[in-house]
C-alpha cells in the first residue's frame, strides 16, 4: 500500500480529487487543520482593538527606518 498526500488552497481542486478517488473506488481520508486557538483569539482581539480605535499608524517612513 502505497499513501499520497495532496494539499491544496482550491476547494474546487479538492474536490475534484475527491471525486475521481470515489470514482476509482479509492478510500481516502479527510482531515483539516483549523489554526490554533489562542492565535485566532489573539487576530480577533487585534481586530477589536482596530474597531474601538486603539493601536497606531505608521508612516512608510518610520516602517523603512527600522531597518536602517
Amino acid at each position: 500500500m502505497e499513501t499520497l498526500i495532496f494539499r491544496s488552497n482550491s476547494p474546487k481542486k479538492l474536490e475534484a480529487l475527491k471525486a475521481v478517488a470515489k470514482a476509482l473506488e479509492i478510500s481516502f481520508e479527510s482531515e483539516e487543520k483549523p489554526y490554533h486557538p489562542k492565535f485566532v483569539t489573539k487576530i480577533e482581539k487585534s481586530k477589536e482593538d482596530k474597531k474601538a480605535g486603539k493601536g497606531r499608524v505608521s508612516s512608510i517612513d518610520e516602517i523603512d527606518s527600522l531597518w536602517k
